[in-house]
C-alpha cells in the first residue's frame, strides 16, 4: 500500500513471514498518526470470548479529527466463528471511514474470510510468504541495507545458517551488528562467526557446501556440530556430492556445461556453484575422494571409530601444495 494511495475497507496480512506483516502493520498506523491517533488506531485481541457486536462497533465508529480509522485484529486465523461471520457480513457495506486490517500466519484461500476481503480489492490480500532456499540470500542483503550495512552472499549464507530462516530473528540480528559497527559498515564472515551465535542446528548441505570449496577448518567445526546422525547416511551424502563435482568437471571438460541440472535431475540454481567448486580439484583428485568415501564406508560398517574415519575423510578434502 503506497504511503498517500487510498486506503481499501479492508486488508489481509497473511503468511508466516512475520516481519512483513509488522511492516503492513506500520505502514497502516502511519496513516493515523497525529494528536488523535490513540482513537482512530484500536487493536482488537482475539480470544474465545471476543463478541461480535464488540468488533463491529468498533469498524463502524468514524475517524476523531482525522478521515481515517483503523483497526487491527491479528491471529485472524483463530477468531471465533460468529465474529468471523460478522466481519464477513460487515465487508458487503463497510463503513468507508474505517480500514480493517487482519492478519494471520496461515488462512486458507477457500475459506469465507479470506474470499471476503480478497473481493474488497485486488490489493487487499498482502502476501507474508517466508523466504526459502535462493531467496534468503538476496532477502538479507536487502534487510541489511535497512540497516546501513552491506553483506556479501557468502556472508548472508552463514547468517542464515545460524540463526534460521525467521524475517524477525534475520533483522534483529543485522540490527545488533550494525551497533556493534556504529551504525553501518561491511559484515563479513568473520564478523558473524565472532558474533553471532549459532541458535540452529546445522544442515547437511551447509557442511557439504564448505566440504566442496575444500574449506577444512570450517567442514572440521560443521562436522562437531552436525549432532547425532547416521555416520553412514552422512558418507552417503558425501559420496553424492563428490559425484556430483565429478560430472560438473567432467561436462565442462566435453563443453556441455548446459546439461549439468538435467543430468543430475536439479533445478538451474541448485548447480550453480558445482562448476566453480569443481575447479578447485586438479584431475584425478574426485577420483581418488571417490574412493576414499568407498573405503570409509566399508571401515564403518566394520566396526570403525566415527568420528576418527569421517575426520580422515574430511581430511581428504584438504588443498595440497
Amino acid at each position: 500500500m503506497p504511503a498517500n494511495a487510498p486506503l481499501l475497507a479492508a486488508y489481509l496480512a497473511v503468511g508466516p513471514d512475520e516481519l512483513k506483516r509488522k511492516e503492513a502493520l506500520t505502514r497502516l498506523k502511519a496513516r493515523v498518526a497525529g494528536p488523535f491517533e490513540a482513537f482512530n488506531h484500536e487493536e482488537i485481541q482475539v480470544a474465545p470470548d471476543l463478541e461480535p457486536q464488540q468488533v463491529t462497533a468498533s469498524l463502524n465508529t468514524l475517524p476523531m479529527g482525522a478521515d481515517t480509522r483503523i483497526v487491527v485484529i491479528e491471529n485472524a486465523d483463530k477468531l471465533p466463528r460468529p465474529v468471523s461471520e460478522a466481519i464477513i457480513a460487515y465487508l458487503r457495506d463497510p463503513n468507508p471511514a474505517c480500514t480493517l486490517c487482519l492478519t494471520a500466519t496461515t488462512l486458507a484461500k477457500s475459506t469465507r474470510l479470506y474470499k471476503a476481503v480478497a473481493k474488497v480489492g485486488p490489493k487487499a490480500i498482502i502476501d507474508c510468504a517466508a523466504k526459502k532456499g535462493r531467496e534468503l540470500g538476496p532477502y538479507v542483503q536487502k534487510l541489511a541495507r535497512a540497516h546501513s550495512l552491506t553483506i556479501s552472499p557468502d556472508a548472508a549464507t552463514e547468517l542464515v545458517a545460524r540463526v534460521g530462516e525467521s524475517s524477525t530473528m534475520l533483522d534483529t540480528q543485522l540490527a545488533s551488528l550494525s551497533a556493534l559497527l556504529g551504525g553501518g559498515g561491511n559484515v563479513t564472515i568473520d564478523l558473524i562467526e565472532a558474533n553471532v551465535a549459532r541458535i540452529v542446528e546445522v544442515k547437511p548441505w551447509e557442511f557439504l557446501d564448505r566440504l566442496s570449496q575444500r574449506d577444512l577448518n570450517r567442514s572440521l567445526q560443521l562436522l562437531r556440530l552436525l549432532g547425532d546422525g547416521s555416520p553412514i547416511g552422512l558418507v552417503s551424502l558425501i559420496t553424492g556430492r563428490v559425484r556430483e563435482l565429478i560430472c560438473a568437471q567432467s561436462l565442462a571438460a566435453r563443453g556441455e556445461s548446459g546439461r549439468l541440472a538435467s543430468e543430475l535431475k536439479k533445478a538451474d540454481w541448485q548447480v550453480r556453484n558445482l562448476f566453480r567448486w569443481a575447479n578447485g580439484f586438479c584431475a584425478g583428485e574426485l577420483e581418488h575422494l571417490l574412493a576414499l568415501c568407498a573405503q570409509t564406508d566399508a571401515s564403518l560398517k566394520s566396526g570403525a571409530d566415527p568420528t576418527s574415519a569421517l575426520t580422515t575423510l574430511v581430511m581428504g578434502f584438504a588443498k595440497h601444495a
